[in-house]
């Protein structure tokens, strides 16, 4: 049986390292001023929103698919439509990413994996 090509999610190192990346991610949100816009579409608390973004990066990253099990599917785009978003949320949603792969120790390789995934993520989110 050939061995495949480990995911983005064994790179970052699977469960555990998808919740670190979540948890950092919203709290690079959390204390950046350059994220204020985007952290002000966000309730008080983090804490639901860390565990949905954990949920859904695990099956985008290639593991267990907990966001769709959970929720069904769910457009994600729809999700985000109630909010203004343009290139700065863009930009400060990546830079928080971007912090939140350096605060986990991502290789070089996940981060060349996931850029241009990521920011297409990011970029189809824009609605102005």
């Amino acid at each position: 049986m050939p061995m495949s090509d480990p995911t983005p999610y064994d790179l970052i190192g699977g469960e555990s390292g998808v919740r670190a990346l979540a948890v950092a991610f919203y709290d690079a949100m959390d204390r950046l001023p350059e994220a204020a816009t985007i952290r002000a579409m966000h309730g008080e608390s983090l804490d639901g929103i860390k565990q949905k973004l954990f949920e859904f990066l695990s099956g985008w990253l290639g593991g267990p698919r907990l966001y769709f099990q959970k929720y069904g599917h769910v457009c994600i785009g729809s999700a985000h439509g109630p909010y203004p978003i343009g290139e700065a949320e863009r930009d400060q949603w990546l830079r928080c990413m971007d912090i939140a792969l350096d605060e986990i120790g991502a290789s070089d390789e996940v981060r060349n994996i996931l850029h241009a995934p990521m920011f297409r993520m990011a970029n189809a989110m824009r609605d102005r």
